[in-house]
């Protein structure tokens, strides 16, 4: 159940919530299926099924949103609005105008998003009130942004700030592929990005490739700086670190596995065993990262 992307923020200091007043300021705004004019609805749902909306192993909290979203193609919309248009042309005698075709769309849209599908998408974020992180698991802006969005409406005072280190990523990870070497506790792996910063962006990318130290200079010294770095932090957690502080395709290593692999633990069991290993983890990953990016900068 590990997260594979964090997003990652400060939870406010002044968080004093647990997790019954957590589910109690949530439930205001729990998932309901959308209306059948709502284009899209957002919901905080179970994080398991048959649990309340806030899920608590060892003092962390996980929470779940829920994004529901109606297919209503515009290539459908068109064609209907299309059809619909020459129906005005033959009873009129002359073709809808522009103002007269943005209300034909207008209305075909409204009468077919009643019948739409929907689709939906859950995004699961987790609350550590003892290291102060708040980590969403979701690989793209839009999905973090909802989730902060909800967050905002549901919890009074805005429990998320932006986390901000004293190194840029981009500026550390060059300096690691430069030497050679990542900081203690850290070990570089084969795949990198490296970018130059001019209008045309020329990127070089190695993907489970040696990164050539030679190589490495070269394109460094061209004025290229390393996007994208994969890495290992104790040979227990493999990640990719983005410029953008962003850490993707976390995965757990074997010895993290077989440290939680016990065959007496039901279903339920194992979730919490998996969580508590899991926030553990990326806790001590996330502050030896940080220490790494220079600590943390204050505004």
């Amino acid at each position: 159940m590990w997260f594979k992307n964090l997003k990652i923020y400060r939870l406010s200091p002044a968080w004093r919530l647990d997790a019954q007043q957590l589910e109690d300021k949530l439930a205001a705004h729990a998932y309901r299926p959308a209306g059948s004019l709502q284009e899209q609805n957002l919901g905080w749902v179970p994080v398991r099924e048959k649990s309340g909306l806030v899920h608590a192993v060892g003092g962390q909290l996980l929470i779940a949103m829920r994004a529901e979203k109606k297919l209503l193609p515009a290539t459908v919309v068109n064609q209907v609005a299309r059809a619909r248009a020459q129906e005005f042309e033959e009873q009129n005698g002359y073709k809808p105008g522009r103002r007269q075709m943005k209300q034909i769309k207008e209305q075909v849209a409204d009468e077919l998003l009643p019948k739409a599908f929907s689709v939906y998408r859950d995004t699961r974020a987790w609350l550590d009130p003892v290291n102060h992180w708040l980590v969403i698991d979701a690989a793209a802006v839009a999905k973090a942004d909802d989730m902060l969005g909800l967050l905002a409406k549901s919890v009074d005072p805005f429990p998320a700030e932006p986390l901000y280190v004293a190194q840029s990523p981009a500026s550390a990870m060059t300096a690691w592929l430069a030497d050679g070497q990542a900081p203690a506790n850290f070990t570089i792996d084969q795949d990198a990005e490296l970018r130059a910063s001019g209008d045309g962006r020329a990127a070089v990318r190695y993907v489970r490739h040696a990164i050539d130290a030679d190589d490495v200079q070269r394109h460094i010294a061209a004025g290229k700086q390393c996007t994208r770095l994969a890495l290992t932090w104790a040979d227990r957690v493999s990640f990719v670190l983005t410029e953008s502080l962003d850490v993707k395709r976390v995965a757990p290593l074997d010895v993290l596995r077989e440290s939680n692999d016990d065959a007496a633990m039901d279903e339920d069991e194992r979730f919490d065993a998996d969580v508590a290993l899991m926030t553990g983890e990326l806790a001590a990953l996330l502050g030896e990262l940080v220490a790494a990016l220079g600590g943390e900068k204050r505004d």
